[in-house]
């Protein structure tokens, strides 16, 4: 699923990924007093705001409404492009904050290791107010944008949650429901009734090999699902816990059970889905108008579950990723960068509109209460697709650190995983010697 995985997105890479999980020259020339926060308080000026492409355009559509109630504010929402963007904060945090814009879009797998990496690198917003909406916004995100003092550095923006997408005709011809599936467990269960009814057709696709690159997203989802990770909220590692084995442990059954096709190579994962050759896409809230967009002439054949629990009476919730606003701590304009960002996040006429621009899924629950969430949805049979994931987000998801190590982790995790389904390894065997692989790389310790 990596060749349309959205954490492909946001995942550290090139440069960024070298200065922010490698202890690279520009981790190194980045230390805490080189980014105590020179910046102003200025409440007026041009607030330069760097984001990408559709969220770039959905930001634009809130500038006329802000700077109408703002006088004395005006925005320039620039689209740096991605990966660049990356590059260009990461380079810019090193540097002390030199030209970094004054709005920045950061993603949840890159946050955390701007605030291990670059202390004050980006301004405290809770010394600003953004404390006052710390309930606003929905379960899980709160601990994933405040630093170790307990403050916020950034709010909450776009958020994720994991869906079951299935095509029902598949599932009809073994008179199955995956609506009842209550675990993977039962997924599992049906293997032969599946198979026997759709020969040539996978429940889902894994590029197996790794080929060319990792396709960890499904792995990490089931992870998600146990409240678990790669690491703790407290940094240490989890990498080989029981949550984890259980983990590649459903995947190595599903295999097993000859449910997984290979989806190697690159646009692997979309080339079969689009041949057909797959039932399943356990992905996340964006890939709703993903299939809709790429696959039209499989409309009316999907349609959208809640994802099976890993062990019995488990979470259904899971919020896989997420994006942010947050303020460089060297903007001259602090406080009316700041204006700009609990505008554009704090209420729901300003969410809902960037949600309808550019695809970006809201975090601010009072978001949901739109009619446009329950409206039914053609494409999946008439289902109200929005409402299943504010459903979702309502039953309360678990936060997850992605810490300044998480490249580390992901190719660890990534050879853990090829290990047992390409040479038939065993789970636990492959997690804990990863975790040991883990700790002596980065001198974290395992939980």
């Amino acid at each position: 699923m990596s060749s349309v995985s959205r954490r492909d997105l946001l995942r550290a890479t090139g440069a960024g990924a070298l200065a922010l999980t490698a202890g690279g020259a520009l981790a190194a020339c980045g230390g805490s007093d080189s980014l105590s926060g020179s910046g102003g308080d200025a409440a007026t000026g041009t607030v330069t705001v760097w984001s990408w492409t559709t969220a770039a355009q959905a930001l634009r559509g809130v500038v006329p409404a802000f700077e109408k109630d703002n006088p004395g504010i005006k925005i320039d929402v620039q689209d740096v492009g991605n990966p660049a963007i990356w590059d260009k904060i990461t380079v810019g945090l090193a540097a002390g904050g030199q030209g970094l814009a004054d709005v920045l879009h950061i993603g949840c797998d890159y946050l955390p290791g701007y605030l291990e990496k670059f202390p004050g690198g980006l301004a405290d917003l809770s010394a600003l107010g953004a404390d006052a909406h710390k309930d606003k916004f929905v379960q899980g995100l709160w601990p994933v944008v405040s630093g170790k003092d307990g403050h916020a550095y950034a709010l909450p923006w776009e958020v994720n949650p994991l869906g079951f997408y299935y095509r029902k005709d598949y599932f009809d011809k073994a008179n199955l429901d995956p609506s009842t599936f209550q675990t993977w467990d039962d997924v599992i269960a049906g293997a032969d009734a599946f198979k026997a009814a759709n020969p040539g057709i996978s429940l889902i696709g894994i590029n197996k090999p790794a080929t060319p690159e990792a396709d960890l997203d499904f792995l990490q989802s089931l992870m998600q699902l146990q409240g678990a990770f790669y690491f703790d909220l407290k940094g240490a590692i989890t990498l080989g816990s029981p949550e984890a084995v259980r983990a590649l442990t459903v995947l190595k059954r599903l295999d097993d059970a000859g449910l997984v096709g290979d989806a190697a190579g690159d646009q692997g994962w979309l080339n079969l889905v689009k041949a057909g050759k797959v039932a399943v896409a356990p992905l996340p809230a964006w890939a709703a108008h993903y299939l809709e967009t790429k696959l039209p002439d499989q409309s009316g054949n999907w349609r959208l579950a809640r994802p099976p629990a890993v062990t019995a009476g488990g979470k259904r919730a899971a919020i896989v990723n997420s994006t942010h606003l947050a303020v460089a701590a060297s903007s001259p304009r602090r406080v009316a960068a700041w204006k700009f960002v609990e505008y554009a996040l704090t209420r729901p006429a300003s969410v809902n509109g960037m949600f309808t621009a550019g695809g970006v899924f809201p975090s601010l629950t009072a978001a949901y209460a739109d009619p446009m969430y329950a409206a039914p949805n053609r494409y999946y049979g008439g289902q109200p697709v929005l409402k299943t994931f504010a459903d979702l987000l309502g039953e309360g998801a678990d936060a997850t650190n992605y810490s300044g190590d998480y490249a580390r982790a992901l190719k660890l995790a990534s050879d853990a995983q090829v290990k047992v389904l390409v040479k038939g390894a065993d789970p636990a065997a492959v997690l804990q010697d990863a975790a040991k692989q883990l700790g002596q790389q980065t001198g974290r310790t395992i939980a």
